[in-house]
């Protein structure tokens, strides 16, 4: 695999740290800007904008070179996070998360195009999954991580080491992407939207929107139900986001197992449980000795049932690579693959943060 393709994973380490790291640093944030937990969980909200951002920088990018395109999402993420860390007002933090956002949302819709333009035919499977691998690696030990130099350092300083995961991944950009694409003129726009009228696609949009609601509408407030619920210290916080980053990564290996073979099972038994067991969060968790487990446990269902969901349409998806993989040899965008990036994370944002927040206190 080219050396570039690893920077540009370590670009979406960072970002998928960023996107989540808000988790084990809402108390903290929340005591230094003077404003309640429920109104500070509006810092993970405002990654909603993925949902915007992913079509729409697909669609404004479509006539960019690829080394263009992603040095400008990193340089604009970066600043974004040094802005946040700097700013003493929270509105100016907001729309600093709300520009990463949307640069998170860009970055992503335009590598996993650019990834598979790096290798061989034969290996951009390989090559999608390492990219992807960075997402994966930031919910096992970059959340947990940031968690853990923000407690000990504050929270400004888990927003300056993201910005400085940037600067490797910038460089890598300008030196490993190439400086042109072998487009042959603008990429038509309608065969892409064409494919979001398929009900098979919305289905599996749906679906996604409504695992991760309630996944990580609750997972945003899971420092407060540690600290103030469980009454446990500060530093029992990253264990948290450690069971579950591990639990997230058994569900992914377990509904990557059954998804081939029963899919429809996991997300039948696998997704009641998913809402009973994040609803029984605020109660159960009142008990450190069931907390814990609890977090694992959530963490396994919700990617279990995340990653089989999609496999329902599986047959779809498969035509939607290949045709990605023809319009790629044409010199298209995936305008349709970013809106359903965009709306699988739809659901991680749209919880009414105040109720959860209800809960934990």
């Amino acid at each position: 695999m080219p050396f570039s393709l690893y920077l540009l994973a370590l670009a979406v380490f960072a970002m998928g740290t960023s996107e989540f790291m808000l988790a084990g640093l809402l108390p903290a944030t929340a005591d230094n800007f003077g404003v309640p937990v429920g109104t500070a969980g509006l810092l993970t909200s405002a990654f909603a904008g993925k949902a915007v951002g992913a079509p729409l920088m697909a669609v404004l990018t479509r006539a960019w070179s690829p080394r263009i395109s992603l040095f400008g999402f990193v340089v604009v993420f970066l600043a974004a996070h040094v802005a946040g860390a700097i700013t003493a007002n929270f509105a100016v933090l907001l729309a600093t998360r709300v520009v990463a956002a949307l640069a998170n949302a860009g970055f992503l819709a335009v590598a996993l195009t650019t990834a598979s333009a790096l290798v061989p035919e034969q290996r951009r499977g390989r090559a999608l999954a390492v990219l992807l691998s960075g997402t994966t690696v930031a919910t096992i030990a970059g959340v947990p991580g940031g968690s853990l130099l923000g407690t000990a350092l504050g929270w400004r300083a888990t927003f300056l080491a993201v910005a400085l995961l940037c600067v490797p991944a910038a460089i890598g950009v300008l030196k490993g992407i190439p400086a042109r694409s072998n487009r042959t003129g603008t990429p038509a726009l309608r065969p892409e939207l064409a494919e979001l009228a398929k009900p098979r696609l919305m289905l599996v949009i749906v679906l996604s929107v409504i695992v991760n609601a309630v996944t990580f509408g609750h997972f945003t407030f899971l420092a407060p139900v540690v600290t103030d619920a469980a009454g446990l210290s500060e530093w029992w916080v990253p264990v948290a986001l450690v069971l579950f980053g591990a639990g997230s990564f058994a569900g992914v290996t377990v509904g990557g197992r059954l998804s081939d073979s029963a899919p429809r099972p996991v997300v039948l038994i696998g997704g009641p449980l998913v809402l009973v067991g994040w609803a029984s969060l605020g109660l159960l968790g009142r008990e450190p000795l069931l907390l814990l487990p609890l977090v694992f446990v959530l963490g396994l269902v919700s990617f279990a049932v995340a990653r089989s969901a999609p496999r329902g349409g599986r047959a779809h998806h498969g035509r939607l690579v290949r045709d990605c993989r023809v319009q790629h040899r044409r010199g298209r965008r995936s305008f349709a693959r970013g809106m359903k990036n965009g709306s699988a994370h739809l659901g991680q944002e749209v919880r009414g943060p105040v109720v959860i927040a209800e809960q934990a206190s």
